[in-house]
């Protein structure tokens, strides 16, 4: 088996980081996340890791740097890494994916899932310390960031796709299909 490279592009708390999980955990697939530079650069200088705070770095560094700064960094991790699954969580702009996608092995699956589950999931997960009180309208709003506006457009020329409306094991089971299909399963 070659290597996979798996881009997971979706909107706020659509279930990407429980995938990336799911094929570290069973497959040992090592992650690369867009928002890890961020939250590094953010606690280097003792920055809290709030989703403004990581939207605010991100547009600094594009606008400084260049619009595709962190897809060749991540696609510079990928293609150095030696591991036979590579996860790339957070693909959001159409930069994202343009040294992704000339990787050998690189697929870009797009994670599909209602509003209201995802604010909900959101709120449950505290991944980042200003989402646990967020209110609908506050997550709402948060959707028509910058870093969000491009998310769909993005998803748009997936390969894939997932519904993660359901139960773990329905979102388990499109994982194990899209894995069967890349390797001609």
């Amino acid at each position: 088996m070659s290597k996979i490279i798996l881009g997971l592009n979706g909107p706020l708390a659509a279930g990407k980081g429980t995938i990336a999980q799911y094929l570290k955990n069973k497959y040992a697939a090592t992650v690369y996340a867009f928002s890890t530079p961020l939250r590094d650069i953010l606690d280097r200088i003792y920055q809290p890791q709030t989703r403004v705070n990581m939207q605010d770095l991100s547009l600094d560094l594009r606008n400084r740097f260049g619009d595709d700064l962190l897809s060749s960094v991540i696609a510079k991790d990928a293609t150095n890494d030696k591991n036979q699954i590579i996860v790339v969580d957070g693909v959001r702009r159409l930069p994202d994916i343009k040294y992704l996608r000339g990787l050998p092995g690189f697929h870009l699956i797009t994670v599909v899932t209602d509003q209201k589950v995802r604010w909900e999931r959101m709120v449950q997960r505290d991944q980042n310390p200003d989402d646990t009180e967020k209110t609908f309208a506050q997550f709402q709003k948060d959707e028509q960031a910058e870093a969000e506006k491009h998310i769909a457009e993005v998803g748009q020329t997936a390969e894939f796709s997932i519904n993660n409306n359901g139960s773990l094991d329905d979102l388990y089971q499109q994982i194990e299909d899209i894995l069967k299909q890349v390797n001609g399963d």
